[in-house]
């Protein structure tokens, strides 16, 4: 076997279970399913020759050679991570570019303008590139490192892994079709459409599939789903078709208003929350500069 037989991922894994000494956290942390990880050990042990943890009936603990091992993977990843990072820093330092996801349009009384002014401002030699991201990603790139920075819509999973300025705090209006028996009403409450077949986000993002199905107003009761969408298109031919009503930010309401839809207020639901976003561990000054600038231009607006 030679060094080239080990790849970095294989150390990020056997670190992680050397940290957490458990392989369901390490595997949680990781965001990989547990029989993957124990696989993916079981592999690197092979290669190595000989077992790294004794998987005794009162938990996980290093063996000798994974005592052994420890020490250099740590070095290994953290060299690793400085050599990508001054790539990283060498290539933004040739191109100045800094994308920014979205799976909403900002829009909004022309907010992007208004940042993109003062962003550029600061950083005349700054590239913006805007991306569109679908609703199956609800950090708009982030998680994958397609984004630097991202407008998404609260709440994140994972949230102490992002850092983000709220844009926007919206009331969460009800869409139906316009021959929805409760169009005809001026203000709903949400205690009467628990029945209703709901629109529901991808499973990918639990926690903002929730908050639009608004699980934490329906007192313990699961929602019940009519149909799942991941466009703006999708949902309005839902809505159109009677396969269900959605809740949808106010700022948003247009998307769906083509005709034959129409959004009422409905009392009973907390408002939504849009933010620009960005990685926690993210260091880059051009990404700190563009989140400074956002949160100016919010200030001023406020």
């Amino acid at each position: 076997m030679t060094i080239t037989d080990v790849h970095g991922r294989d150390l990020r894994y056997f670190l992680a279970v050397a940290e957490e000494l458990h392989f369901t956290r390490a595997a949680e942390r990781l965001y990989v399913s547990q029989p993957a990880l124990s696989k993916q050990i079981r592999a690197l042990e092979r290669q190595l020759g000989a077992p790294l943890f004794d998987r005794g009936g009162r938990g996980v603990s290093l063996t000798s050679v994974g005592t052994a091992l420890l020490p250099h993977a740590r070095a290994v990843l953290d060299a690793w991570e400085e050599g990508h990072g001054a790539v990283r820093r060498a290539r933004e330092a040739s191109e100045c570019t800094l994308v920014v996801g979205m799976s909403t349009s900002p829009g909004r009384g022309g907010l992007l303008p208004a940042i993109r002014s003062r962003f550029t401002g600061v950083r005349p030699e700054a590239r913006l590139r805007l991306r569109q991201v679908g609703w199956e990603d609800p950090t708009a790139g982030l998680v994958d490192g397609s984004s630097d920075v991202a407008f998404v819509w609260l709440p994140l999973a994972g949230a102490d892994r992002f850092r983000w300025v709220v844009v926007a705090t919206e009331p969460r209006l009800v869409a139906l079709p316009e021959s929805h028996p409760l169009a005809d009403r001026d203000v709903l409450d949400f205690a009467e459409l628990l029945d209703e077949p709901f629109l529901a986000l991808p499973g990918t993002g639990p926690e903002l599939r929730d908050h639009w199905l608004a699980v934490e107003a329906r007192g313990g009761r699961a929602p019940v789903v009519g149909a799942e969408i991941a466009t703006a298109d999708e949902t309005y031919e839902a809505l159109v078709g009677g396969l269900g009503i959605c809740l949808v930010a106010a700022g948003n309401a247009p998307l769906l208003t083509r005709g034959g839809v129409v959004t009422r207020p409905v009392r009973g639901v907390a408002p939504s929350r849009f933010a620009l976003a960005w990685r926690a561990a993210d260091p880059r000054p051009l990404v700190h500069d563009y989140a400074r600038a956002t949160a100016e231009v919010v200030s001023r607006e406020a």
